[in-house]
């Protein structure tokens, strides 16, 4: 009898709802692992589904469609074994399974024990927690299941453990943030030093709205030694062996810097956001400054050159170094480009707008129309063309209200909505070193950023210095520090005082924002639920 096994981790993009669709990628990559001499296929967390279904969950004729494209998968396991995850309705409960199927029948499955409530994730709105391990066998070797969030909590790992597991496989829809693959790799090691196990762990790769799944599924061996590594951001079917009771080792692919793994999920979240919604190419109003150029270049590199157009729209205050800085990056990267001047449009709202603001001086508000301007211009031509327009704010902004509602903040991805205005340099620079030569005119890295709404504007008339102002985020927004701990750990009481209280009043500014990438640990979406309306003060 056959004593080692081979396993192929179908890290694969599914698409949320396309249960047909789906269901035929597992199908196919069961043929392929077939032809490869493969024991085994490990899918995803709700391969099946494609994750977070969300509100679909609720649906009854969801679950219906999920049981019939399961059996189109059974239908294909002939000489082969296959762990499929999906979700399964079971009298009035639902559970997050994953069915294990051999010679065309389901002879066992296990329901997820942990389900997260938490940052990202809302399962216990959705599904019932299970309480069995399930352990099953192939070639004579005894093999285990957990799904995602099980293995962040020991339990589950021991129960398999004790139901006589050798070997854990672990279905994961886990996305990615900055530095979250070391994080895995740490808690994975951590049930294997408690359990003795060999696991494996395979992971969703893609972008669904505002999370991006990374893949880089991984194998590590009975004391902890990473056996296998496969690619960030790329769907492979990986085939591992594992031989007496240890992995034989398998590709190590090493990780980018933390700039390359941010762009690699900036450019897989806008890539998929227009390809599973449709959208046939995107709209970016450039302004001349660093963060239109950087979502430029994003936007380029995920979708290609002749999916892009860039539109400035040039105002009395635009710098001419501006224009110059704009034209020098778009003919780098060879996209359509279209400048459209909103002086007659300036001119027209000040008429109009005359008699309502007489004996007002000029304010803010002069400056939120120029911008509204741009937002009406670029959203003419999204509804004419079909494109989508990316917006250009960064987390700072996001965070303090340095955007205008109906005007910068106007459009339907936000590219740079979870990237601190310090990572948007340090991002701007990695790209520029990347072979091919730099996309993003040095100028506009260089100049102090402006939003170029009156003379002489600078950001920093407004904020705080963005290094100390990103910290204070930071410190705030993802870790849930206190003012005074924040104060404590050595920054200004006023810039403190002044990013607490932006980050507060701004609230109703965001939950009308579009969804945008989350690289962090914590963004402005999903995982920040805080009230519009609220009185609390923190503590100083």
């Amino acid at each position: 009898m056959k004593t080692t096994l081979s396993i192929a981790i179908v890290q694969l993009n599914f698409v949320v709802g396309d249960l047909s669709g789906n269901a035929e990628r597992i199908i196919a990559a069961i043929g392929k692992a077939r032809e490869r001499g493969a024991d085994l296929v490990l899918t995803p967390e709700l391969a099946l589904t494609g994750y977070p279904p969300e509100d679909l969950l609720l649906r009854e004729d969801f679950y219906r469609a999920c049981a019939t494209e399961l059996q189109r998968i059974v239908a294909a396991t002939e000489d082969i074994c296959v762990v499929v995850g999906h979700p399964e309705r079971r009298g009035a409960a639902h559970y997050n399974v994953a069915s294990v199927i051999r010679d065309r029948q389901i002879i066992t499955s296990y329901c997820k024990q942990s389900l997260p409530n938490l940052d990202v994730f809302d399962e216990k709105r959705y599904f019932t927690a299970g309480a069995a391990p399930c352990v099953f066998s192939v070639n004579g070797r005894r093999i285990g299941i957990n799904i995602c969030e099980d293995v962040w909590d020991s339990a589950p790992v021991r129960r398999a453990r004790s139901a006589g597991a050798e070997l854990l496989l672990v279905l994961n829809a886990s996305p990615f943030h900055l530095g979250k693959q070391t994080l895995r790799h740490d808690v994975l090691r951590a049930r294997v030093a408690e359990t003795g196990m060999s696991v494996l762990y395979c992971n969703l790769v893609g972008g669904q709205d505002e999370l991006v799944f990374d893949g880089a599924s991984f194998a590590l061996d009975r004391d902890g030694r990473l056996a296998f590594q496969s690619a960030s951001f790329t769907e492979c079917i990986d085939v591992v062996t594992w031989a007496k009771g240890c992995w034989v080792d398998g590709a190590k692919v090493v990780s980018g810097p933390l700039e390359a793994e941010a762009w690699r999920a900036l450019t897989t979240g806008v890539h998929d956001y227009l390809g599973k919604n449709g959208f046939p190419g995107a709209i970016i109003g450039l302004s001349g400054g660093i963060d239109s150029a950087l979502t430029l270049a994003v936007a380029v590199d995920a979708l290609g050159a002749e999916r892009v157009r860039a539109v400035m729209m040039p105002s009395p205050y635009t710098a001419q170094m501006s224009l110059d800085d704009s034209r020098a990056m778009v003919e780098r990267l060879g996209v359509r480009y279209d400048e459209i001047p909103i002086v007659p449009a300036m001119k027209a709202f000040t008429k109009i707008l005359a008699p309502q603001f007489e004996g007002r001086a000029e304010d803010a508000t002069e400056e939120n129309l120029q911008s509204r301007i741009r937002g009406m211009i670029l959203m003419a031509l999204s509804n004419k063309t079909g494109d989508i327009v990316l917006t250009t704010g960064n987390k700072s902004e996001m965070a303090t209200g340095y955007a205008t509602l109906y005007g910068d903040m106007a459009g339907g991805f936000a590219v740079l909505k979870d990237i601190y205005k310090t990572m948007v340099y340090r991002l701007a620079n990695w790209r520029n070193a990347q072979p091919g030569g730099a996309v993003i005119p040095q100028n506009i890295i260089d100049r102090p950023p402006s939003a170029e709404l009156k003379p002489g504007q600078c950001d920093q008339d407004s904020l705080p210095p963005y290094e100390v102002l990103d910290a204070i985020i930071e410190a705030y927004m993802e870790r849930n520090e206190s003012p005074r701990q924040i104060i404590a750990a050595g920054y200004p009481v006023d810039a403190v005082q002044r990013t607490v209280s932006m980050l507060k009043r701004n609230e109703y500014k965001r939950r009308q924002s579009p969804v945008g990438i989350r690289v962090t640990p914590r963004g402005f979406g999903k995982d920040w639920r805080y009230p519009i309306t609220s009185c609390y003060q923190d503590e100083f």
